[in-house]
């Protein structure tokens, strides 16, 4: 392999648009949090710890799922040869000890968050991963939680709690459609995921439920007097959107998660909305 190959089977073990999707969510967070006035070093320090250590966790995640990987996944950088298991493991390593040194740079809250997060990328193939639901649930924390932590950073979580309860929903949604995707590779490294425990079917009738729930409770920001009817406006789009995904999901699993992963950006682009809008209206 060249060092071009190399370089860039580095880079795909990042999963640069979960990088950069979960960066915003930080992002996202400190700003409903209404911290970008004060506290830009915050800001950017949380942005750049979270995009390192999802970039991190996606490459020991890869790591550890090597095997898995040749069978669900076989153009991934390490089954294809891009990169060896040796490497994808330092890559990680190095990743995890520059997001950490970031995170110290945060409140204390925002540290917390930090060491908790980063224990679970680690601890999430190897312990979580297979067990029905748990390796969800524990995915869907991680991604719900960069909304706490950007909100962390700049002092005030309280006001980013609903936000973390919908993403978190959304995400377990998402993950257990990924999971009836995977579903051969899984079966045959003895992974018990909710589908191979359940049944497809069964599964995937849990994501719609969970699915509704999230959709359902979607107004509290307004309900709660957070954000305005601005934040209606674009929020009710991503919800039918998002229900369009998961019914889709029945007949084709892939399609279905990819478009729940874009209804879930519409849906946070409705708190930017609703928190814009807020800040106009002050103003």
């Amino acid at each position: 392999m060249t060092a071009v190959e190399t370089t860039r089977g580095l880079l795909e073990l990042t999963r640069p648009v979960n990088v950069i999707a979960a960066s915003v969510l930080t992002f996202i967070g400190a700003f409903v949090a209404g911290g970008m006035t004060g506290e830009p070093i915050a800001v950017a320090a949380a942005v750049g710890a979270t995009a390192l250590a999802v970039g991190a966790g996606n490459a020991i995640n890869d790591y550890f799922d090597r095997e898995i990987d040749r069978i669900n996944q076989p153009e991934r950088a390490i089954p294809r040869g891009a990169v060896s298991p040796r490497g994808a493991l330092i890559f990680s390593i190095v990743l995890f000890v520059v997001a950490v040194g970031l995170a110290l740079l945060l409140p204390p809250l925002a540290i917390a968050i930090a060491g908790i997060n980063l224990l679970a990328l680690v601890a999430y193939t190897e312990v979580f991963k297979g067990l029905p639901g748990i390796g969800n649930a524990l995915v869907a924390y991680l991604v719900g939680s960069t909304f706490l932590f950007g909100s962390a950073a700049v002092g005030d979580i309280e006001s980013a709690i609903v936000l973390f309860v919908l993403a978190a929903i959304a995400t377990l949604t998402r993950e257990i459609v990924k999971d009836v995707e995977d579903i051969e590779g899984d079966r045959a490294e003895g992974l018990n995921t909710l589908p191979i425990a359940v049944g497809e079917r069964r599964a995937l009738l849990i994501s719609l439920g969970l699915l509704i729930i999230g959709i359902l409770a979607s107004p509290l920001p307004y309900l709660l007097g957070y954000f305005g009817v601005a934040y209606l406006v674009v929020v009710i789009p991503a919800d039918l959107f998002m229900l369009y995904a998961g019914v889709k999901s029945f007949e084709d699993p892939t399609s279905g998660q990819s478009s729940l992963k874009y209804g879930m950006f519409l849906a946070a682009l409705a708190f930017i909305v609703g928190r814009a809008d807020e800040l106009l209206t002050v103003f």
